[in-house]
């Protein structure tokens, strides 16, 4: 009786919230206040496969289910995004029958790297994807070692853990776990040997805190290494990244997979790696694999492809609170061989808090931009100003720097702008949405 009703209060809940409007999280919220335990009253299917970490899990999640489609697997998985124990609730409860099983045979969860260890508290999935652990919303994460352990109360000694080699913090995951398997990028013309941005969170080792050494660095932290003193190295993968060209946008998989990049940033390829790697794993084709990431378009909406008048658009979605987000695609317009024109927009910081903490801003390498063909520089939005003395401190030259906190007097002056210089609008999720309702007509493909 409690299964029955839990289910159909999420359905009633839910459809209503639809009507007005309201978070896909709510139902499981009321759920939850009522049966705190439903989760452990749910029967899933033999797979439950979770996706956690600081940047990725949406793309990585949405790759692995396309996989999953193309090899005839009923698969289902929050695809909204609600991420939180009380947003799987409602995901799950909606895709119960009224006796509580779920209804596919895989079930894919997208899991917030802070409220993982409750919503496994109740369940145990049978993979564990960890993409990478990076400084992430400080207001509200801290540190990445303080996500580190709260995420491994998350682990269970039952699930297989596919983790990232290159990020000697995600690679301790499995410092005391005997499933593991790793995905690994090889050095490649893009590799460094010294790390990039502005802080090293791979100069200790995250067990014994004495000095790491590095090969090479891939981005940020990520990249091969090993400690000086203790056992922790970058181990042996399963699949590796073994060549890539962004340029070309191709990327090669264990030597003979090639994929063509509809968005070629390392960021990118890495998620792709760490769907390739988990479908490795559940034995599916490799070769079908790749076909099916090949030249894949997320629908996630991350990247949306834009016209004004003469101009080519790419909106890049970055993560606010999040460096190493904003420095992909710093990355990405740094590789445009045009000349361009480029927008950063920061109107709000978070969907989940208040907070009007900037500091942030100082841990992105917004000096990247003196080296690419930015003929000007738009800053707009509430903290347009905070972006300004930001831009102080990097040496571009002024007078192509541009500080307009009205929005729409920001996207008059893209419309405005004469030549044929591409456009690039660099912004958060909670603020992409104030960009592209004001230019509904133009968009070309939202992916």
């Amino acid at each position: 009786m409690k299964i029955f009703i839990a289910v159909v209060l999420c359905k009633f809940v839910y459809f209503i919230g639809k009507k007005v409007g309201r978070g896909s999280s709510l139902p499981g919220k009321i759920v939850l206040k009522l049966f705190p335990d439903i989760l452990s009253k749910i029967r899933m299917p033999k797979t439950v496969i979770a996706v956690s970490g600081s940047n990725g899990k949406t793309s990585t999640v949405e790759m692995i289910a396309h996989i999953l489609q193309q090899n005839n697997v009923n698969v289902i998985w929050n695809k909204e995004g609600s991420n939180q124990i009380e947003g799987v609730a409602t995901f799950l409860l909606n895709n119960c029958d009224t006796k509580g099983n779920v209804r596919a045979d895989a079930v894919l969860l997208e899991s917030d790297e802070r409220y993982a260890r409750l919503t496994f508290k109740y369940f145990t999935p049978t993979h564990f994807v960890i993409t990478n652990l990076y400084r992430d919303q400080m207001t509200r994460n801290a540190h990445s070692e303080w996500i580190f352990d709260i995420l491994k109360d998350a682990v269970k000694p039952k699930t297989l853990l596919i983790l990232n080699a290159d990020d000697p913090l995600v690679s301790c995951f499995a410092s005391d776990h005997e499933k593991a398997v790793y995905f690994s990028m090889d050095e490649n013309k893009y590799s460094t040997k010294t790390p990039q941005g502005v802080y090293n969170d791979g100069k200790y080792c995250p067990l014994c805190k004495a000095p790491l050494e590095y090969e090479y660095y891939n981005m940020a932290h990520i990249g091969r290494y090993k400690c000086t003193r203790c056992v922790l190295h970058t181990n042996d993968a399963l699949c590796r990244i073994t060549d890539i060209d962004l340029e070309s946008k191709k990327a090669v998989f264990d030597g003979e997979y090639e994929i063509n990049l509809n968005f070629a940033s390392l960021f990118n390829v890495y998620n792709l790696l760490a769907a390739f790697t988990l479908a490795t794993v559940l034995g599916f084709d490799k070769q079908k694999t790749a076909d099916a990431l090949n030249g894949y378009i997320l629908k996630s909406g991350r990247i949306v492809q834009f016209k004004i008048n003469e101009h080519n658009g790419i909106l890049l979605t970055s993560k606010h609170e999040n460096s190493v987000s904003y420095n992909q695609s710093i990355d990405y317009i740094k590789r445009n061989n045009k000349n361009s024109i480029v927008m950063i927009m920061v109107d709000a910081i978070s969907r989940k808090y208040y907070t009007s903490e900037t500091s942030w801003l100082f841990d992105i390498d917004f000096d990247g931009l003196a080296s690419s063909k930015a003929e000007s520089i738009i800053l707009t939005g509430k903290y347009a100003y905070d972006l300004a003395v930001r831009f102080e401190f990097t040496g571009i030259n002024p007078d192509i720097i541009t500080v307009e906190p009205n929005i729409d007097n920001a996207v008059n002056m893209l419309s405005s702008s004469g030549g044929d210089a591409d456009i690039f609008v660099v912004t958060c999720f909670s603020d992409k949405d104030k960009f592209l309702s004001r230019i509904t007509q133009n968009i070309v493909h939202n992916n």
